[in-house]
């Protein structure tokens, strides 16, 4: 399915806006997870919380790359997290070390 069908399935509000989004870039917005977590199940549950992003994000905005937009609110989705949701069970402690190793590194 096309990009533009799919955003025009999420102004649509249907649900089958996310399955499209899976299917055609479930393995993108994962591999970006699984790298900066270092935990597929982390990822699973980061991209989970991205493409509910992309819901509540559309019909607002209309983005002119898909795969971009997503890959963002998934790396965006994974910076929010905090010692906090690993404590909560929301993530693991090693991803949460994995992340903020990654992002002192980068400063």
């Amino acid at each position: 399915m096309k990009d533009n069908d799919i955003i025009q399935l999420y102004w649509d509000r249907n649900d089958r806006a996310i399955r499209e989004t899976a299917d055609k870039y479930g393995n993108y917005c994962t591999a970006i997870a699984k790298n900066i977590l270092g935990s597929k199940e982390d990822a699973k549950e980061c991209v989970n919380d991205a493409y509910l992003h992309a819901w509540n994000a559309m019909p607002e905005h209309w983005p002119r790359q898909l795969a971009a937009f997503l890959g963002k609110l998934t790396r965006n989705f994974i910076q929010g997290y905090t010692k906090d949701d690993a404590d909560a069970g929301k993530i693991t402690a090693y991803a949460i070390w994995k992340n903020e190793s990654a992002q002192n590194a980068g400063e």
